[in-house]
């Protein structure tokens, strides 16, 4: 036998490469159905992840007011607000890597840590609460770390077990974080009064973990994305319908959280209500979010998910200018808190359903991580953005140019959801 034989022989007798994935990889579920028992599982899931993910960012105000009357009462407020805006904007702004996270390794794996840091975070945070800047680290920023990665997970995960009822199983899921802080702010305040700061960050960490490590089981990719070269794409910012509705997420940020912040502290500075009043505005804002956010699933599987958006972004805008701007009595302050909570709650759940429908799902955790820079965008100068204008405009007192800073960018964010909508489909009467 020739060398040349041999050598073909030898190189056809060695065996099979072992393709088998990994422990750590993503793996494929396509076996499963779409719709059936086990989406729903990880609809759950992702419920309870967004919870505390979010009802953790939106009960930071128990930990403030205590900070400022108590802890910290020669700092400034806006000093202490960092800490809450750093959990927020560093969800947002650790989406791309969350979502790059998502495409490479098993999500059940990213979640998993994700829970662990930010159950970490707030057990380190309770040891070093005596410093500001420590809580800006440990509280703010490596919370927000944590977040991010069950935070994407859970938002992208359900538009790939879905079809049909794909805007009804992310709207129960981004709910978790109204019900999150329905109750998280209540029993945060409770524990603070009752065993302080620390004990409080203590036990929420430890409720996290253990939560967490549960609902991270069931968090698991349904399509396995094939490896690329590029760690991100961004060829997707060439796409004009994803930088209007990037441009839509940032004006809709800039403008979402002036009468979250505000509309309690307008209530009793200006309308002379109590403050148990106030405080029940953002509970009713909170409740109505969250049956905002599953109402538009419904909803849009009536008038389509692009409607949907569009519309929401309007009404949200004229609660804002029609409801809360000319007037000042209760009734229109529970008005503005019902409408505004109830039509933001379907802004915010709709995105991504409308990044699946345009984009697919193939690589949805990405593409959603990078749109979330929007949030962190809108985050970053809107809050202070406003604030500033009550202060040095509005003389602490006057809230008009700041409840007009809100409605106009909100009206702006309308405007570019509009014109996504003429762009997909230009029959006004089209279900898109």
């Amino acid at each position: 036998m020739s060398d040349d034989m041999l050598s073909v022989n030898s190189v056809s007798e060695q065996p099979p490469t072992d393709v088998t994935p990994k422990w750590w990889a993503s793996k494929s579920l396509e076996h499963k159905p779409i719709e059936g028992a086990y989406a729903w599982t990880v609809v759950a899931s992702g419920f309870a992840m967004l919870m505390f993910a979010m009802g953790c960012v939106a009960s930071y105000g128990s930990y403030q007011t205590y900070y400022h009357l108590h802890q910290f009462p020669h700092e400034p407020t806006s000093t202490l607000s960092w800490i809450g805006t750093f959990q927020f904007a560093i969800l947002n702004m650790f989406g791309i890597p969350a979502g790059i996270l998502c495409e490479r390794f098993d999500s059940r794996l990213v979640t998993f840590v994700g829970g662990l840091i930010m159950g970490a975070s707030l057990i380190i945070a309770s040891f070093c609460n005596n410093s500001v800047w420590k809580l800006m680290i440990t509280q703010g920023f490596m919370f927000g770390m944590g977040a991010a990665l069950m935070y994407i997970p859970a938002v992208s995960m359900p538009a790939q077990w879905f079809t049909k009822h794909r805007a009804l199983a992310v709207g129960i899921v981004i709910s978790g974080s109204g019900i999150g802080g329905l109750w998280l702010t209540s029993a945060t305040t409770h524990m603070i009064t009752q065993l302080g700061t620390a004990w409080a960050l203590r036990i929420t960490g430890i409720i996290i973990f253990a939560v967490n490590s549960v609902a991270s089981l069931f968090m698991r990719n349904r399509l396995v994305v094939k490896s690329r070269e590029k760690i991100v794409d961004f060829t997707i910012l060439r796409d004009l319908r994803f930088l209007l509705i990037f441009c839509g997420s940032v004006c809709g940020t800039l403008a979402y959280f002036t009468p979250l912040f505000m509309l309690p502290s307008f209530a009793i500075q200006v309308s002379g209500k109590s403050n148990d009043f106030g405080t029940n505005l953002l509970t009713i804002f909170n409740a109505a979010s969250t049956v905002g956010r599953i109402a538009t699933g419904q909803v849009a599987a009536s008038l389509g998910n692009i409607n949907t958006l569009f519309l929401c972004g309007l009404i949200a805008s004229l609660s804002v200018l029609v409801l809360w701007l000319p007037f000042q009595s209760g009734g229109t302050l529970v008005a503005c808190a019902i409408v505004y909570g109830l039509f933001c709650g379907g802004f915010v759940g709709l995105v991504p359903v409308v990044m699946a429908e345009l984009w697919g799902i193939q690589r949805i955790a990405t593409i959603i991580g990078l749109l979330y820079i929007s949030n962190f965008i809108g985050t970053m100068i809107g809050a202070p953005s406003s604030s500033a204008l009550l202060d040095n405009v509005g003389g602490g007192t006057n809230y008009k140019p700041s409840i007009i800073f809100s409605g106009v960018f909100m009206m702006i964010a309308f405007i570019f959801f509009a014109v996504i909508r003429v762009s997909v489909n230009r029959s006004l009467l089209a279900k898109v």
